[in-house]
């Protein structure tokens, strides 16, 4: 939804497994719509306000939207929301406010069905600077041991992402929380304490939900985990 009033339908193929764009949709109403566009070329100057329903799969696909997010020049500029079709999803906020665009930002997002990808755990982060970070991981099918995720981009640790920054908002999405200690991720410090941390929500059974609780202020060694327990 943009700040001029437009509803903006996106809708692009993807191939599971890999990270690919989502387009505005080039087959909206029986009198069709307009030309598969990246956002930011379609909608320059304007702002996206929020979104009438997350980023989720269709509703013949059995797999996962796994993290979206809108990209600037490379980087994460904003965490977007995900869902799932069979769930009652509600409009969503932004929580740092409105995004204006500019030409060149693309809507990027990855998905997967196979059984390792729909195991994969993905950690959104919201840092008090402005910072908006995604952190992932795929745990194995074993009934023991911590799982460190690692930045989407750049492949680094939490702790060396965002060392010396404020977690301001944070959620995390799988669906296989209960494998994990307290169904929850952890921040873990340098001493292997839990120092932070947020329940992983299951898009299938409940809608995302971004919180402000469990934050922390990240510190050079630490790491965002989940600890195997069945």
């Amino acid at each position: 939804m943009l700040n001029t009033g437009e509803i903006v339908n996106l809708q692009s193929s993807m191939t599971d497994g890999t990270e690919g764009e989502v387009k505005t949709s080039g087959t909206v109403g029986a009198g069709g719509g307009i030309a598969a566009t990246s956002i930011g070329t379609y909608a320059d100057g304007k702002s996206i306000v929020g979104f009438i329903t997350p980023l989720m799969p269709s509703a013949t696909n059995v797999g996962e939207v796994q993290y979206a997010y809108l990209a600037r020049r490379g980087e994460i500029l904003r965490c977007l929301p995900v869902g799932y079709p069979e769930q009652t999803n509600i409009p969503f906020g932004l929580y740092q406010g409105p995004i204006q665009l500019q030409a060149g930002d693309t809507i990027r997002v990855l998905t997967g069905k196979s059984a390792a990808e729909l195991r994969q755990i993905n950690y959104n982060v919201v840092a008090s600077d402005g910072t908006n970070a995604i952190f992932s991981a795929q745990p194995t099918t074993a009934t023991s041991g911590s799982v460190s995720l690692t930045h989407i981009l750049s492949g680094q640790s939490l702790g060396q992402s965002l060392t010396g920054r404020q977690i301001v908002n944070h959620y995390a999405v799988g669906l296989e929380g209960l494998r994990y200690a307290g169904g929850s991720l952890l921040l873990v410090n340098d001493r292997g304490l839990p120092a932070g941390g947020t329940v992983v929500n299951n898009v299938q059974n409940n809608p995302m939900k971004d919180n402000m609780v469990g934050t922390a202020i990240v510190q050079l060694n630490w790491e965002a985990q989940v600890v195997l327990i069945a």
